[in-house]
């Protein structure tokens, strides 16, 4: 007698829309591509469904008749560090970075392909896992993670776990994740903003001096909260940021 093979979750993800000739063909598209999805009209439908049940990722529309998008993705990443990716028609440049800065794993312009939300939502699941029911990794991506130790704390980079001395766990955005692992390759070492951009940027991206100021004054903040420590990343006026700790890493 043939054991039947166990079947993975579904990642589930919950797509929040004001628009129901955008928000119903989306999830119904997404169903086809093997995904759980709920779906929310309203800022308030959203917090209901998130308060009954879990969620892998938000697909979350920037403009809400009852909320803005850029405030609730903060309210989002302070409260349940769910992946986010922003929806919206404002597609400059400062909007980008508004959203990133805030704590969005991703971000995509309408009109869009759905085909291109699909990867983009597999690359943020990718991203942050375990805490998602996402396949396995691959050898070739289990070689690419790396884990850090310094000053207490563990970090594992891309997943974006950084975890203090007594186990708990904090999910970093995908821009706090990849600027922290930046610091962490170069521990000691004077980075200015010219640096930082060009290791941190993504292709494509524009990605300007006040923005990496913003993004290490709250990287420094998170650090703070975890670590009880305001001093791990130091500003050097006229020269750029440090990390000041001692970083050993390794791979698994």
């Amino acid at each position: 007698m043939t054991t039947p093979t166990a079947l993975l979750p579904l990642s589930r993800v919950l797509v929040v829309d004001d628009h129901r000739k955008i928000r119903e063909p989306l999830a119904a598209y997404l169903r086809k591509q093997a995904f759980d999805v709920r779906t929310a009209d309203s800022a308030e439908s959203m917090w209901q469904l998130l308060s009954s049940q879990p969620f892998d990722l938000i697909v979350l529309d920037v403009m809400l008749p009852d909320g803005d998008g850029f405030d609730l993705c903060a309210r989002l990443y302070q409260s349940s560090r769910t992946p986010v990716i922003l929806l919206t028609a404002r597609d400059t440049p400062a909007d980008r970075i508004r959203g990133l800065d805030l704590g969005a794993d991703d971000y995509l312009a309408k009109p869009f392909e759905p085909g291109e939300l699909v990867a983009r939502i597999n690359s943020v699941l990718r991203r942050s896992a375990p805490h998602t029911a996402t396949p396995r990794k691959t050898p070739a991506e289990q070689a690419a993670t790396r884990h850090y130790h310094f000053a207490d704390l563990a970090f594992v980079h891309p997943a974006g776990d950084l975890t203090d001395s007594s186990g708990n766990s904090t999910r970093l955005s995908t821009a706090q994740g990849r600027l922290l692992q930046v610091f962490l390759e170069c521990p000691q070492q004077l980075l200015d903003r010219g640096r930082l951009i060009e290791l941190t940027a993504q292709p494509g991206s524009e990605v300007y001096d006040r923005t990496i100021d913003r993004q290490v004054s709250r990287l420094r903040r998170t650090l703070a909260e975890i670590a009880g420590q305001d001093d791990l990343l130091r500003t050097v006026w006229g020269g750029g940021y440090m990390l000041v700790a001692d970083v050993t890493q390794r791979q698994p």
